[in-house]
Order: C-alpha cells, then sequence, then structure tokens
C-alpha cells in the first residue's frame, strides 16, 4: 500500500509573510488523515512547521503517521525551508515517540505550575522592586542580544536569529518599560542589585519572560527567589498559573523549575533538513 499526501486546496500566502497548505494523507487514494504544513511566523520562511498531523483511529500503528511525516518533509524541502518544526503535547506519547524516531530532537518546552492562593515568602533581606527607565534601557540591548544567540545556538541562521529577536522585541514591548501587562522587577538582597525579572500578566495565566540573577551574584539561590517573586506577583494580579520556556540543555534552569513544581506541557521539537 502506498501512503501519499494530496493537497485539500491551493498554498496559502498570509500577510505576516508565511504560507501554509492543507493536505490530506491518503493509502492507496484512501484518505486516512489530515496533515497542515507552514512556515514558521516566529522564525522565518527558512524554517517549516508542522500546524497539525492526525491519522484516523483504525489506521494508527500502522506507519502511516511516519510516512506523512516524511512527505511533508519533501514538500518543505521544495519550499526551500532548511529545517522543520513540531510541537506536541508532553502527554501525547505516541507522537513524540514518532518525532523522536525520526530523528527530531526537543529544542525547547513550555512549563506550568499552578499556584496556590497564598504567595511564597522571599528570603529575608531579598524584596523586588519596580525597574526603573534608565536599568530598562541599560538590560534591554543585551538581553534581546542573549536571545538572539540563544536560537543561533539551536541551528538558526544568525540573520534570522536576529530578526526574531527583533519582532519579538516590537511585539512584545511596543511601549517598552511601559509595555501594556509587562512587569519589570529587579530583586534587591541585602540592599544590592542581584537579579532581574520580566514577568507577563494575561488574562488566564501568568508567563516568565525572563528570569535571571546578575553575573557576580549566580549560585546564591537568587535565582528561585526570582521564581518566587514572579508567583508572588502572579498571585497579587489574580492569576492562578504560571507558565514559561526553557530551552533544551539549560539543565540548572530545568532542575530549578522542576525543584519548584514546574510541569512539562509541550515541547517543541526541530530536525535539519539535509
Amino acid at each position: 500500500m502506498t501512503t501519499t499526501l494530496r493537497p485539500t486546496g491551493p498554498l496559502q500566502q498570509h500577510a505576516d509573510g508565511t504560507r501554509s497548505r492543507h493536505y490530506q494523507v491518503c493509502v492507496n487514494s484512501r484518505p486516512v488523515g489530515l496533515i497542515h504544513l507552514g512556515t514558521s511566523p516566529s522564525l522565518g520562511d527558512s524554517v517549516a512547521s508542522v500546524h497539525h498531523l492526525h491519522v484516523e483511529e483504525a489506521d494508527r500503528r500502522r506507519g502511516r503517521g511516519t510516512v506523512a511525516l516524511l512527505a511533508a518533509e519533501e514538500v518543505a524541502r521544495g519550499w526551500g525551508c532548511t529545517r522543520i518544526e513540531a510541537t506536541v503535547p508532553a502527554d501525547a506519547e505516541g507522537a513524540l515517540r514518532l518525532v523522536r524516531t525520526l530523528g527530531y530532537a526537543v529544542r525547547n518546552r513550555g512549563m506550568e505550575k499552578r499556584l496556590g492562593d497564598s504567595p511564597p515568602a522571599l528570603p529575608a533581606d531579598s524584596r523586588g522592586r519596580p525597574m526603573t527607565e534608565s536599568e530598562f534601557e541599560e538590560w534591554r540591548v543585551p538581553a534581546f542580544q542573549d536571545y538572539a544567540r540563544s536560537w543561533i545556538e539551536r541551528g538558526v541562521p544568525e540573520a534570522a536569529a536576529h530578526a526574531k529577536a527583533r519582532r519579538d522585541q516590537e511585539r512584545l514591548l511596543p511601549q517598552g518599560l511601559a509595555s501594556e501587562h509587562m512587569r519589570f522587577s529587579v530583586l534587591e538582597h541585602e540592599g544590592t542589585r542581584v537579579g532581574v525579572l520580566w514577568l507577563a500578566l494575561r488574562e488566564d495565566k501568568a508567563f516568565v519572560f525572563k528570569v535571571e540573577a546578575d553575573a557576580a551574584h549566580r549560585g546564591q539561590g537568587h535565582g528561585r527567589t526570582l521564581m518566587l517573586l514572579a508567583e508572588t506577583q502572579s498571585i497579587a494580579a489574580g492569576l492562578r498559573v504560571l507558565g514559561l520556556n526553557v530551552f533544551a540543555g539549560n539543565t540548572p534552569a530545568e532542575r530549578l523549575y522542576a525543584s519548584l513544581g514546574y510541569e512539562t506541557t509541550q515541547y517543541a521539537l526541530q530536525k535539519p533538513l539535509l
């Protein structure tokens, strides 16, 4: 039997510069599933993204998904893509096995923690305060340069990584320090600045964009205190879920979040298209 992809509509060109197309997954011309393939809105046209893959229950565990993904990779190569990505829920064990078998590696993962009603206590002599405008301007440029480097280290071309950093900064911080729903804090310990927290307060949850102990004060537990400060601010805003993203290979951060009770909700995986 032959598994193929059959387009169900024309190639879509979107306003943000991405493109996408829907396909039926067919076995000997019989539809057995669907796949939606596009290019990445965050990483640019050189990165393909599997937006959705579904195989009907009766046709699962027969290699249909494997062949469909391999066929999607060929389509992506035809588009000129050099890399392909997919996001998989943490509890979708079958999908995780599939993409890992095909050579996809975890790039980053989303984590969340359910918060209680009472804020955690910060360590003695530690306190958070709002970041000043001058501190924000001093922090902003190196922070987004570091963000771009994180993507470069994971195979994203340098120009695309810096373009992503610029787009994300413009989208998330259109008014800089005063951007709506964004809170920037400085952590002080015994009166000395020791770290920075960037927290987004959304409708349904809070999200940590950046938590960083200053270089001279790392390894002293201030990263944990910054996370406790994030929980405190989230609860004060009436939010009971706190999310974050962590890049694969950042072992200290992964250990910290796990020790604080964060659980993985989804994995973002990627594969080079040779």
